[in-house]
């Protein structure tokens, strides 16, 4: 293993070489988010002196154990509030100017690393000479608490996440050419919350001219919180933390695990998918509703790849049995909840598409196309009204682990997207049938052809043919408007 070293404007790097590929470990982006900076935005990295050893990952955002982890079998990895790094993958240290994909990891805004093996990006670099980096940001309480109400010196707390990748962004602008990399060819890419930050970042003022393509999995620009429900959550963690809003700049002196402890009862009492911690409109960084900002016109000018699994639920069902514990009747009253007075006509479509049994295969497509499809369809046609280019995929085809019961689940995709199927745990999550390859080798390439040049080798989405590239076990396909008459039921519902 070979050693270099890179400078950046904060100091010197020394990395590692393997296989062709640089690599340079736990980089910081931002100085240490600790003691009076805590829940304040980023602040510049402290320069060192002397060679940085870059050759392993930094320390994880502060979170809970992961349900994920508990699945495939992994110990959760050790954490620390000083957490802003970020991790590079280069062909070369030149001036070749490649293209950038920076990666945002997903994991409900609780959970997740940019160091997670799956995401090593040795394949992108060497397969589509570019320059990939992974970031970490700030998660849960600690990166989305909108305590501002209380006192105004916390304004940014709840989106300092956010700001985190803001700030990992600047970094990559200001120093990826010392990596190979080309400051103006950044695409940004991210799964779930990551997808969902890539659908913020999209409609964000601060983040416009930091990225010039967008990669969309599993997410949008949807799932924002309101300043007032943010408030009833920020209320409720310091409820727990025995503060009030009077007494809230205690909350900066509290050990972290206090914090973390507040955080995880709060998130425990909702939904898994109700997200009581993420970007929030807090009138200053994100002054108004990101899909809103997009459609309008006035940001996210940018080529947009986005799309989802086919059954996103099914891993949520398997995480939380107790959401999937529903009978013909309560699957009825979700319908009319949804729909309103077109409840019935919603069940009688669902139940023509997906079978009347076993329930749950109703009640994963609609929870699907609610917190998934839809709002992604709803970004796509925000972008092609404005004339800019939107592609449009769905990950259909279906893992034969457990059972079958997780069919196309929720970040079922990552492994092919990374071309990561010898990756520990992931035959656990997929098989380990032949078949999966030439589907990995096809959606990585794609995805560096976007990244390379905007396009992925398939028709850009429009409202009228809508095509969409289906991947699944025959291959890939283009498909017109898949679902239809499920998307349409979801016209006039908010």
């Amino acid at each position: 293993m070979n050693e270099r070293t890179v400078e950046t404007r904060s100091g010197m790097l020394r990395g590692t070489q393997r296989d062709g590929v640089h690599v340079f470990r736990g980089v910081p982006f931002a100085a240490a988010p600790t003691g009076v900076r805590r829940f304040l935005p980023p602040q510049p990295p402290e320069p060192w002196t002397g060679v940085r050893d870059a050759a392993h990952a930094g320390p994880i955002a502060p979170q809970p154990p992961s349900p994920l982890d508990a699945l495939f079998g992994e110990a959760a990895p050790t954490w620390d509030e000083d957490c802003l790094s970020l991790n590079i993958w280069t062909p070369a240290l030149d001036d070749a100017r490649r293209p950038v994909m920076v990666w945002i990891h997903g994991g409900a805004f609780v959970n997740g690393s940019g160091s997670t093996p799956w995401y090593d990006g040795t394949r992108f670099a060497a397969h589509g000479d570019v320059v990939v980096v992974t970031i970490n940001y700030r998660l849960g309480a600690f990166g989305f608490l909108h305590v501002a109400p209380f006192d105004d010196r916390f304004t940014g707390a709840a989106n300092a996440g956010i700001l985190d990748q803001i700030a990992a962004l600047e970094w990559v602008r200001d120093n990826i050419h010392a990596f190979g990399g080309d400051p103006a060819q950044v695409t940004i890419f991210g799964e779930s919350a990551g997808g969902m930050s890539v659908g913020t970042l999209l409609g964000m003022p601060g983040a416009q001219g930091l990225f010039h393509r967008a990669i969309v999995q599993s997410g949008s620009a949807s799932m924002v919180s309101s300043a007032d429900a943010a408030t009833d959550v920020a209320e409720r963690v310091l409820a727990h933390l025995g503060l009030s809003p009077a007494t809230v700049d205690k909350i900066s002196e509290l050990p972290p695990e206090q914090i973390l402890d507040a955080q995880t009862a709060v998130f425990d009492q909702e939904w898994r998918l109700q997200l009581p911690f993420q970007p929030v409109i807090d009138g200053v960084y994100l002054p108004q509703h990101p899909l809103d900002a997009v459609a309008s016109g006035r940001t996210g000018d940018v080529p947009l790849l986005i799309g989802t699994t086919a059954h996103e639920m099914t891993l949520f069902l398997v995480l939380d049995p107790a959401l999937g514990n529903l009978d013909e009747a309560a699957v009825a009253q979700r319908m009319q909840e949804v729909f309103g007075d077109r409840g019935d006509a919603a069940l009688r479509t669902y139940v023509r598409n997906h079978g009347r049994t076993p329930v749950s295969n109703v009640l994963v497509a609609l929870e699907t196309d609610r917190f998934f499809r839809i709002p992604a369809v709803r970004l796509a046609e925000a972008e092609v009204r404005h004339g800019r280019a939107a592609y449009v995929y769905l990950f259909a085809w279906e893992t034969p682990a457990f059972g079958g019961v997780l069919r196309s689940c929720h970040a079922l995709e990552l492994p092919f997207v990374w071309d990561a199927l010898d990756k520990g745990g992931v035959n656990v999550f997929t098989g380990d049938g032949p078949e999966r390859l030439g589907l990995a080798r096809d959606m990585h390439q794609r995805w560096i052809a976007f990244a390379r040049t905007g396009d992925p080798d398939w028709p850009r989405y429009d409202t009228e043919r809508r095509p969409v590239m289906v991947f699944d076990g025959s291959g890939s396909r283009v498909v017109h408007d898949p679902a239809g008459d499920e998307r349409r039921l979801w016209d006039g519902i908010a």
